[in-house]
């Protein structure tokens, strides 16, 4: 059998097969982050200053949802990849399977999980009484169609363990248009607020969803889905939580402290929730390549390790770092100089505009600690090891920027940056963090 749309890492020149991996994947992902930035970019000028809170006062929940699943699919590819790595076809296909079912089940306990604690979320934020009613409307659609965007995910990933980028990149684009087309539908034709940035997200996430899982239940290659197949192995089922559970915990209690940060912003008042969430929109664009440079790095090096290459594994770990802080760097530089308009695609309030700007200019720049902490996170988990990196990323990212929150607001000084200044904090603690692991442990033992 030919498998023309798979791509074997275990040869050739590591950076073109890392970009060749990487770049689909990344423009990808900015079109999927358009699905709620264009929500935050058409509430913003066509609804007002509050609605766009609402949207902003969402994100950090619903990101809780999409992170931990993010988790468990890194558990799926690390897993798939390393079988394709191995080319041991017959468990890559019952991995598959495997996947698949978990997914329905998870899907099903996330819709009513999150329909359920909805309102909880939003007061744990102290989400103020003015926006509190139009985020609460958006978070119920946006999770009674959640399904959509958790298929959508596992689907792609799977492709991606075999090294398929580019249909998934080709279904994103055609429904990240429909995504802006039906926005502008919704609102400036019917009229249905923020509702109808919600509607139109879940409707464009499901037509997503569909046709990936259409290519994993027609095509004829070794990730063939079929609902006749449909299996929980065990052992593999184990094989995947090991890994990905890990990452899926590490993401959700990220995410929940981030909660954290959000209820601090929100202390603040509108404008400076505002400010706050477009400057997340512009930091989660900077973070695109960072992301998939980990990725890449993740399905490298499993596929690598799969086939017994643990050289060449190390070597493309390096490789993803410095094509990360390249193009890290040059999209932060670009986007610092021209913040103020970045600012004015969500909003003409010059309050918020003056808020957003200010946390670029004095955050950005530290995202290069996070191309070497995401990249280097990546690559161990594709060796099998999550533990490592959740318990890095957790003590950075949640311990000690809670603690970093509590004395700057109560003891020394109560202001939207120093509070904004908290994710450079866990970014830099968790560099040194990481690299001293990889070194110490990883290093010594792939020898």
């Amino acid at each position: 059998m030919v498998h023309t749309t798979t791509k074997d890492m275990t040869s050739g020149s590591i950076p073109r097969l890392l970009l060749e991996f990487a770049l689909p994947l990344m423009i990808g992902n900015i079109f999927q982050m358009l699905y709620n930035t264009v929500d935050s970019i058409v509430v913003g000028n066509f609804v007002g200053t509050e609605a766009l809170a609402a949207v902003s006062a969402t994100t950090m929940v619903t990101n809780m949802s999409v992170f931990f699943f993010n988790g468990f699919s890194i558990g799926a590819t690390v897993i798939i990849g390393k079988y394709f790595g191995a080319r041991d076809h017959r468990t890559l296909h019952r991995a598959v399977e495997t996947t698949m079912a978990a997914t329905f089940i998870l899907c099903l306990f996330f819709t009513v999980f999150f329909l359920s604690a909805n309102h909880f979320m939003l007061r744990f934020m102290k989400t103020p009484a003015d926006v509190f009613d139009q985020a609460s409307l958006y978070l119920q659609i946006y999770f009674a169609g959640v399904s959509g965007l958790l298929l959508y995910n596992m689907g792609s990933g799977i492709l991606r363990a075999v090294g398929d980028t580019k249909r998934p990149l080709y279904f994103l684009a055609l429904t990240s248009i429909l995504n802006i087309i039906l926005d502008l539908l919704f609102v400036l034709v019917f009229h249905m607020g923020i509702a109808g940035v919600a509607y139109a997200t879940v409707f464009a996430q499901f037509i997503s969803a569909f046709a990936t899982m259409a290519v994993l239940m027609r095509t004829r290659d070794i990730y063939h889905f079929s609902f006749r197949d449909l299996c929980l192995d065990h052992a593999l089922m184990k094989e995947i939580f090991r890994v990905g559970f890990p990452a899926a915990v590490q993401s959700v209690i990220t995410a929940f402290s981030n909660i954290f940060v959000q209820s601090y912003i929100n202390f603040f008042g509108a404008t400076v929730m505002a400010g706050w969430g477009c400057y997340n929109k512009i930091d989660q664009f900077v973070m695109l390549p960072v992301q998939s440079m980990a990725m890449a790095s993740t399905t490298f090096v499993a596929q690598n390790v799969g086939a017994r290459q643990n050289k060449r594994a190390d070597d493309g770990t390096v490789s993803s770092i410095v094509l990360s802080l390249m193009i890290t760097g040059a999209i932060t530089v670009f986007l610092v100089i021209f913040a103020d308009a970045a600012l004015r695609l969500f909003t003409s309030d010059d309050g918020v505009i003056v808020s957003g700007v200010s946390f670029i200019r004095v955050n950005l720049f530290f995202m290069l600690f996070n191309c070497v902490n995401q990249v280097l996170a990546g690559a161990l988990r594709g060796r099998g090891d999550s533990v490592g990196p959740m318990a890095i990323m957790l003590f950075s990212f949640v311990f000690l920027r809670q603690v970093y929150l509590f004395i700057m607001t109560r003891f020394i000084s109560n202001t939207p940056l120093t509070v904004g200044f908290g994710y450079p904090v866990g970014w830099m603690i968790c560099c040194v963090l990481e690299v001293s692991y990889f070194y110490l442990f990883w290093k010594h033992r792939s020898r």
